[in-house]
């Protein structure tokens, strides 16, 4: 026979553990406080969906977007800083999840340049260039929207053989 002794809260978490072990063991279900989704800003994160679902809702799609992806997955992208949610429902309307999608920041390294009021974003991976940020300047966000939209219609035009 074995023993060990602990002392005061050590004793109550050791026995709560045990208990909880002997729970998930016997297959109940288990608890869990519901964490955030969390996506970067500009990134995608793969989630699981539950596969009864038919319906998937994004609370507000101006902060994440959410496509359905064939296995019972779906991408959700962070398009803006905030919070939202997501809902899935099956086909009768019942509600088979819902979690809060938390966008963050951007992950890469970035240097925010102000001249005054004005302000400039700029990604620094691992040269500086400009970076498409909600709140920048309008002459400066409106001229790295341009700059990337032209290099992607070039980029799309050389992958399909097509010429300007």
């Amino acid at each position: 026979m074995t023993g060990f002794c602990v002392r005061d809260g050590a004793a109550r978490s050791l026995l709560w553990g045990l208990a909880l072990g002997f729970l998930l063991a016997a297959g109940m279900p288990q608890a869990r406080a519901n964490e955030p989704i969390l996506v970067q800003l500009d990134q995608a994160r793969i989630i699981k969906i539950p596969d009864r679902a038919t319906t998937v809702v994004i609370g507000n799609p101006l902060i994440a977007d959410l496509s359905i992806q064939p296995g019972g997955l779906a991408v959700i992208t962070g398009k803006s800083y905030g919070a939202t949610n997501v809902i899935v429902m099956d086909h009768s309307g019942a509600v088979l999840a819902e979690e809060t999608v938390d966008v963050r920041g951007p992950a890469d390294q970035t240097v925010i340049v102000y001249r005054g009021v004005s302000r400039e974003t700029y990604s620094c991976e691992p040269n500086c260039e400009p970076r498409i940020t909600l709140g920048d300047d309008e002459k400066f966000f409106t001229r790295a929207i341009n700059d990337t939209s032209t290099r992607n219609n070039a980029a799309l035009a050389a992958g399909t053989g097509s010429e300007h």
